[in-house]
């Protein structure tokens, strides 16, 4: 029979990250902090707008790019969080998540050949959805004593004529990494000077322990026409099952993401579109105190590891950290395969977001304090027996 499989998705690898959640999902007593999903309700006045547009039977169509009033609402939010001007009219798409923006986007994009920059560590799907879309990915491997930040000499180095995006994953998943005001202008030079394109997906931007607020690259002069902003709110307004994100950009290339979304999904979901509105006007508090409880699960992780004297930069963005296990003298895999195997406690390789994240783990601190304790707790003792046997 002839292989009925295409090539490209084939050579494709699963996911890291749902690797251990599947192995976790076998095993009752395990405690995962793998997974990067809020651990708090959705605000109950954005599922009350849920019920209440299900009971007025809003179940229909929205169009193409999206329910206006939503689109209209966050036009007005990322005015007023990150001084960010899009026409909700043209220069807006709703997306099924972020992952479907970054998807869509590159697809409108890229011409088989392209090249697409992509600092890593990173989001598990930036290098498939390149390669899907035709492109070339192109790792620029950051390091750690730059607090895994994109740095100008990184980024001109990776530069060739064939260059064509730019991947910004700032606020990092999986490192917690930031970009602030003097990190990004140097990088804004060098983009504009080589004219190309950025990715920037953003959907951590609420999530920022700097006391600084967050800086998108969008807003600099001259990158709003070469650049297509990524959000949603998955990990804001911890809605990731409501499956709701959005994209922004130049009119021409959001048209192009408008055709591709039409043809492979038609639309957003509608009732979480109608929650949405409401999270967007009214939940800035509820944000806050997510923000504030996720900021105490952070500071609680530092001082743990440095207890344990694991070396661990201070990540201020998202809700990861990113702790090195290079003394133990083991992959990143045979380390977490491990921990899971003889204390019931997964975390995820660094190598699930790209070669140079071997030597570390990620763990989530998006899970209750009461589980954090417990986890940390079993990985002391780990790393304690790990010790001694050396």
């Amino acid at each position: 029979m002839r292989n009925p499989l295409n090539q490209k998705i084939s050579d494709i690898k699963p996911s890291g990250i749902r690797k251990f959640f599947d192995i976790v999902a076998e095993m009752p007593e395990a405690i995962s902090l793998g997974v990067g999903e809020p651990d708090f309700d959705t605000p109950w006045k954005v599922r009350d707008e849920a019920i209440y547009s299900l009971e007025r039977g809003r179940t229909f169509y929205t169009s193409n790019s999206g329910l206006k009033e939503l689109r209209v609402a966050i036009a007005d939010y990322l005015k007023r969080r990150y001084d960010l001007s899009y026409n909700p009219m043209s220069e807006m798409l709703m997306t099924v998540g972020g992952s479907e923006g970054i998807d869509a986007a590159l697809r409108a994009m890229l011409d088989p050949g392209d090249e697409v920059l992509i600092p890593q560590p990173c989001y598990v799907s930036y290098e498939p959805c390149t390669i899907l879309a035709g492109g070339v990915p192109v790792p620029i491997n950051l390091k750690e004593e730059n607090e895994f930040r994109l740095k100008p000499e990184e980024l001109e180095s990776a530069i060739t004529d064939k260059t064509k995006v730019l991947i910004m994953p700032f606020p990092n998943n999986p490192t917690g990494a930031v970009m602030e005001e003097e990190d990004l202008k140097p990088i804004v030079d060098l983009v504009i000077k080589h004219d190309i394109f950025v990715l920037t997906d953003e959907i951590y931007s609420e999530l920022s322990y700097t006391g600084k607020p967050h800086i998108s690259i969008a807003s600099f002069p001259g990158m709003k026409e070469r650049t297509i902003y990524i959000n949603g709110f998955s990990k804001s307004h911890a809605m990731t099952g409501w499956r709701l994100g959005y994209a922004c950009g130049p009119e021409k290339i959001i048209a192009q993401m408008t055709k591709i979304h039409q043809f492979a999904i038609m639309c957003a979901p509608t009732t979480s579109q109608y929650a949405a509105v409401v999270a967007i006007r009214e939940c800035d508090e509820d944000v806050k105190n997510m923000r504030e409880e996720y900021n105490d699960r952070r500071r609680y992780l530092l001082e743990r590891f440095k207890k344990m004297n694991i070396k661990c930069f201070e990540p201020y963005g998202a809700f990861y950290i990113f702790p090195s296990i290079a003394e133990f003298g083991m992959s990143s895999e045979e380390f977490c395969t491990r921990l899971l195997r003889e204390k019931e406690v997964a975390v995820v390789p660094g190598t699930a977001f790209g070669d140079s994240g071997e030597g570390n783990v990620r763990i989530s601190y998006a899970y209750s304090i009461e589980n954090l304790k417990k986890a940390m707790d079993r990985i002391e003792e780990f790393v304690n027996e790990l010790r001694e046997k050396n």
